[in-house]
């Protein structure tokens, strides 16, 4: 059985959407329990009012809920290592402390990414060989969902650490996505070999010879479809400045459509709604740290219930397939000691 640790006091809508998220993914689930981590008093008023209002029907899960007391709060616009030391008391460093002391098996945050990113690394640590822990997002496509990294962890990065987070990239494939010999595919300006940029060409010949599923440079016209003219693609790979512009140009897509689809007093939009929901992110809820030893699920700050629901179920299925001793393994197997000796 997974312990979650949440933030409960992240994110735009928290502690309401944390909160009610917790219950929620508790409701759906037999296989874990929530550590709410932030103030005392304010969770447990937050947890009387929706326990005897809107969800009182997860009033059974009640027990199964802890309560961890986190005092101080790191604002979404704070800077991440100022806030951290004016704030050790905050609930990511309670949090991921926790699954330092073997407390806890994962943690979960829809609070300031920077610090969960700088708390995460400096505590956890990073499996060896390993230089930089990139955000690994879901993101949906027409055909299957895809493993994208660096969605912005690691604005500037070099061709080895493409290479690194390739690897992790498959792995998380492999083990949550359940995906055999996953695609990984790298994104350029152009399917040629030669497209691109300096980092790019290099990363492109470094992919080729380094052991896994490689099908080459793809754009960003294959992202909507999951698919290159050369087949179905399971992992994309860029760094974390280009990753976090593609991230938020598809978060505006769903809007955008569903605003000109409006204008058209014909269309049935309730069929066009259901039809769009499969392309909806917080169907996956969170974005995991990658190559940290332990459990970080990034979350949107935006998120509502449904979406730290569906990160809490995230963080629980990467624990309980071993996803991050996988990873340990696949980097110090014969194989990729090589890769990653090239990586440092």
């Amino acid at each position: 059985m997974a312990r979650i640790a949440l933030d409960a006091m992240g994110g735009d809508f928290a502690p309401q959407a944390t909160i009610a998220g917790a219950l929620l993914s508790l409701d759906a689930a037999d296989g874990h329990t929530v550590q709410l981590v932030g103030q005392t008093a304010t969770i447990e008023q937050q947890l009387a009012e929706l326990l005897s209002g809107e969800l009182e029907h997860c009033a059974h899960v009640r027990n199964r809920i802890d309560i961890v007391e986190a005092p101080d709060n790191i604002g979404m616009s704070e800077r991440p290592t100022a806030a951290l030391r004016k704030k050790p008391n905050n609930p990511m460093a309670v949090g991921v402390k926790m699954q330092v002391d073997g407390l806890s098996d994962a943690f979960v945050s829809a609070g300031n990414t920077g610090a969960q990113m700088a708390v995460s690394a400096v505590m956890l640590g990073l499996h060896a060989g390993l230089k930089r822990p990139p955000v690994c997002t879901i993101l949906p496509t027409s055909r299957n969902p895809i493993v994208f990294l660096d969605s912005g962890a690691n604005v500037d990065c070099s061709a080895a650490e493409l290479v690194q987070f390739a690897w992790l990239g498959s792995v998380y494939a492999e083990t949550v996505l359940e995906r055999d010999n996953p695609v990984i595919g790298l994104l350029s300006i152009g399917e040629e070999e030669a497209k691109g940029n300096a980092i790019t060409k290099e990363a492109n010949a470094l992919f080729r010879t380094a052991g896994f599923n490689f099908q080459g440079n793809i754009e960003g016209r294959d992202l909507p479809p999951g698919a290159s003219n050369r087949g179905p693609i399971d992992v994309i790979v860029c760094d974390g400045f280009v990753g976090n512009i593609v991230l938020k140009f598809y978060e505006g897509i769903i809007p955008m459509v569903l605003e000109i689809l409006k204008r058209d007093p014909e269309i049935d939009m309730k069929r066009v709604v259901t039809a769009l929901g499969a392309l909806d992110s917080s169907v996956y809820g969170g974005a995991p740290l990658l190559g940290v030893r332990g459990i970080s699920m990034i979350c949107h700050g935006n998120s509502t219930s449904r979406a730290i629901k569906n990160g809490i179920g995230a963080a629980a299925r990467a624990f309980e397939t071993r996803m991050n001793d996988r990873i340990g393994e696949k980097l110090a197997s014969a194989g990729n000691e090589e890769e990653i000796k090239v990586a440092s």
